[in-house]
């Protein structure tokens, strides 16, 4: 299970990479970085034919996991630094939109969410399975 990163064959696209995603049959976006370091970069859907078959690749890696989880699909990758990210599907200005992000950039946009834990939610014993 391998993340691909290519150039963009398109010279007039201001996203010169393009990104598939071994999810199903696979998912393919047009982005703007080869990884999410600072901010959220945003993801232009394409359908899967749209990946060039004489693709130019940037970077090939290998994930440990890539599952989808509600509106977001968690990537974790095998190597020991920049392992984890997160696609996200949102709605902005009345349409879907997507962004590529890593737990940093999540954490900056909202620093006063956490995680709930169980005095938080009321409960005195969490049960175990």
């Amino acid at each position: 299970m391998e993340l691909v990163i290519a150039r963009n064959p398109d010279p007039d696209s201001r996203l010169p990479y393009l990104l598939r995603l071994p999810l199903g049959e696979g998912l393919v976006f047009a982005t703007k970085d080869v990884w999410p370091r600072t901010t959220g970069l945003y993801c232009h859907p394409l359908p899967l034919d749209a990946w060039p078959i004489d693709a130019q690749e940037v970077e090939r890696i290998s994930l440990r996991a890539c599952t989808k989880r509600g509106a977001a699909i968690d990537v974790v990758a095998d190597r020991s630094r920049e392992h984890r990210s997160q696609i996200v599907y949102t709605q902005a200005r009345g349409r879907q939109m997507i962004f590529w992000q890593s737990p940093r950039t999540r954490k900056q946009s909202r620093p006063q969410v956490s995680t709930p834990t169980a005095r938080a939610a009321g409960l005195r014993e969490l049960e175990s399975w």
